[in-house]
């Protein structure tokens, strides 16, 4: 579990200590990990920074010393908002790094680990990954590389190995917390509806395990617009103004 001292990871930590799994924390802050692992009664907390292939693989080595790796989640992430343009060089590359790269090194090395019976792979991506979000260009991007990810490398692997990506709309997380209200990303995130809770992103995470389906949007509908705004970018650039009124709206009665 990347990323797993708080929020997402946090949570799909815990549904899988209570299903009786010896989950491994993976987390940058190590004081974090270990807290929350001893909270949780997880098998162990470690320090783990996702950019480094390296630290994927003593993780995975770890979780194999346990016992057979059956899941690994990619969950760790990071959430800068701003237009390509606004965003420094160094929010750039940590977008890239921790949110792309990331799940790349985390696969691998899960991939490495699996033994013969295979596993699965759970790579937190989200809806922004599935169409255009103006004020979420970099962060859209490397979710949608995620996405092709998991898809791509699922294809590549025997059956017995699957890797899945989960969408989700906006979850109630410091990360989202963090964000500027006024801008068009977080405006357009609060436009579909209640925000989704860390319980319902991590159930659905955990549901995927064992699962043949590579691709998973939450909720399913609000996955629909999205793919449909990505077939027609220019309806979305019209739209968009809507999108964010209502966003607005839902802003104010929070």
């Amino acid at each position: 579990m990347t990323g797993g001292a708080r929020g997402i990871g946090r949570g799909i930590a815990e549904q899988l200590v209570a299903r009786g799994h010896k989950v491994v924390v993976g987390d940058l802050d190590a004081d974090a990990a270990a807290a929350t692992a001893a909270e949780l009664g997880a098998a162990a907390g470690l320090a783990m920074d996702v950019r480094d292939p390296d630290s994927h693989r003593a993780v995975a080595a770890e979780a194999a010393r346990l016992g057979r790796l059956v899941a690994w989640f990619n969950n760790a992430g990071v959430g800068d908002d701003g237009t390509l343009a606004a965003l420094s060089d160094e929010q750039v590359r940590r977008l890239v790094e921790v949110n792309l790269l990331g799940a790349m090194w985390g696969t691998r090395a899960a991939l490495d680990a699996f033994g013969a019976q295979g596993g699965d792979v759970v790579n937190i991506a989200s809806l922004a990954g599935l169409g255009p979000v103006p004020g979420y260009s970099v962060y859209a991007a490397t979710k949608a590389g995620v996405v092709s990810l998991s898809a791509s490398v699922n294809a590549e692997t025997p059956r017995r190995v699957r890797v899945h990506a989960l969408c989700p709309d906006g979850a109630d997380t410091a990360m989202l917390a963090a964000q500027d209200p006024s801008g068009l990303g977080s405006q357009l995130v609060h436009s579909g509806g209640p925000i989704l809770t860390v319980e319902q992103v991590a159930t659905a995470a955990v549901d995927l395990v064992g699962s043949r389906r590579v691709v998973r949007s939450l909720p399913t509908w609000r996955g629909g617009v999205v793919r449909t705004s990505a077939l027609a970018p220019g309806v979305m650039q019209h739209a968009a103004g809507l999108f964010a009124a209502q966003g607005r709206r839902a802003l104010r009665k929070r």
